[in-house]
């Protein structure tokens, strides 16, 4: 099957492949768009999960052709390379409708009743509220979304734990990915997770296509043609060449520049904070189900339905895509102040408003330390002259890790400025230093 993509061209997915993609689970992510309320922003942002997953598996194909390339691969390479595909394919598979939005309305984690070999030690002892990821286990391990990899199983020898396990970042038998002595797990799970991943390099040119916008522009080619195995201590590590240093600049900057302009756009986030509050007033209207069979019926097009029957002024504000009006915008100390001193004042007038706030950091190896010491991700640089290669950190060769360390903050008040008096509406003013 070829499935024509505007990002990526033409995508060959192969007849193993097939049953999965056209099976309900799967294809209820044509029905969730990429980018939840963005398209309210950028209208041409209607692009659904559903093919940037394909999306994210045709970057591992290529990935992982680059990285081994020049080797003869044999029937269990194959194996890992389906395994990962799989992974990348089916990384989203769980999401929600409006993508992140919802997970504030989703049960209990031991509600999902995931087999206990696919819970970490914490999640083991103590409950917690389940998240999009918790809903993809579940589904690859343990619903009916089993029928559909009859094919590749019997193919490949693929093994749906071990799909699970790229996805989760956690081997539960290294021996699967292991081939001569090299462990190739850590390799093939920071490709489907981690600062330079399949994911991310599908995303950024796929919402800057999609929204119109060149911020999300770098050489993907490139990239994917500089990528480096690393064998250390007889495990597979990602690592990129040196000479493409300047590409990953690009790439993370990219991926700011989006995270700026169109994830963190202010109608968007308000609108999401319009459905957090319709969720916490009207608690009873909608809840995602615990069962994962349930779970298909929700995309979309049900919670939409659902806020369109509602009453509540939050589901009619979405609906029509009115927000309150942003008064004060902050982006630096000075001005958080201002925001502060404009927020007690609105609290202390008993005026409802919603403040939206970004903390998102650039790198993940300032987020969590735990991923970059466990996995940290290399720059190679190959000798002249010789076949030796030399491995560093990525972090050593490129000063943006040091330049985005601290969260860049945006925060914003908004509130429904025409409804005040004019008194306070003089006293907001005097604040924001309008007059």
């Amino acid at each position: 099957m070829e499935i024509r993509d505007p990002v990526h061209g033409s995508i060959h997915i192969s007849p193993a492949e097939i049953p999965i993609i056209r099976h309900e689970f799967f294809q209820r992510l044509r029905n969730i768009k990429q980018l939840g309320f963005s398209e309210f922003v950028f209208p041409g942002a209607t692009h659904t999960r559903f093919i940037h997953s394909i999306g994210v598996m045709n970057i591992a194909d290529k990935a992982f052709d680059r990285l081994f390339r020049g080797v003869d691969l044999t029937k269990d390479h194959q194996r890992l390379k389906e395994t990962f595909k799989l992974a990348c394919l089916l990384h989203d598979v769980g999401h929600a409708p409006l993508s992140h939005s919802t997970e504030t309305v989703m049960p209990m984690l031991s509600e999902l009743k995931i087999p206990e070999l696919y819970l970490s030690k914490k999640d083991r002892t103590r409950d917690r509220q389940a998240t999009h990821e918790d809903y993809t286990i579940k589904s690859i391990v343990d619903s009916s979304f089993a029928e559909a990899f009859e094919l590749v199983e019997k193919q490949f020898g693929v093994k749906r734990r071990h799909i699970a396990d790229l996805i989760v970042g956690v081997s539960t038998d290294d021996n699967y990915f292991t081939l001569k002595g090299i462990n190739y797990f850590p390799m093939l799970s920071q490709l489907v997770s981690s600062e330079l991943d399949c994911d991310r390099m599908d995303y950024l040119l796929r919402d800057s296509y999609f929204c119109g916008v060149s911020y999300g522009s770098y050489d993907l080619d490139w990239m994917l043609d500089n990528l480096e195995m690393c064998i250390l201590e007889g495990k597979a590590i990602l690592g990129i060449n040196e000479r493409a240093v300047v590409t990953f600049d690009d790439f993370l900057l990219s991926r700011y520049h989006m995270f700026i302009m169109v994830y963190f756009h202010y109608r968007a986030v308000c609108l999401e904070q319009l459905l957090y509050r319709y969720f916490e007033k009207t608690p009873n209207e909608y809840r995602i189900p615990a069962s994962i069979e349930d779970y298909i019926e929700h995309d979309d097009q049900f919670l939409m339905k659902v806020l369109k029957r509602s009453q509540s002024p939050y589901a009619e504000a979405i609906i029509k895509n009115q927000i309150p009006q942003k008064i004060f915008e902050s982006f630096n100390e000075p001005q958080e102040h201002i925001l502060n001193n404009i927020q007690a004042y609105l609290a202390s007038e008993n005026i409802e408003f919603i403040r939206c706030s970004s903390t998102g950091r650039l790198s993940k190896y300032y987020v969590e330390e735990e991923i970059r010491s466990k996995y940290p991700m290399k720059v190679v640089r190959k000798l002249f002259g010789t076949e030796k290669k030399h491995y560093f950190d990525i972090s050593e060769a490129t000063d943006l890790f040091t330049k985005f360390s601290k969260s860049h903050a945006v925060n914003r008040l908004h509130c429904h400025f025409e409804h005040l008096t004019d008194q306070q509406k003089v006293e907001i003013l005097k604040m924001s230093g309008a007059i």
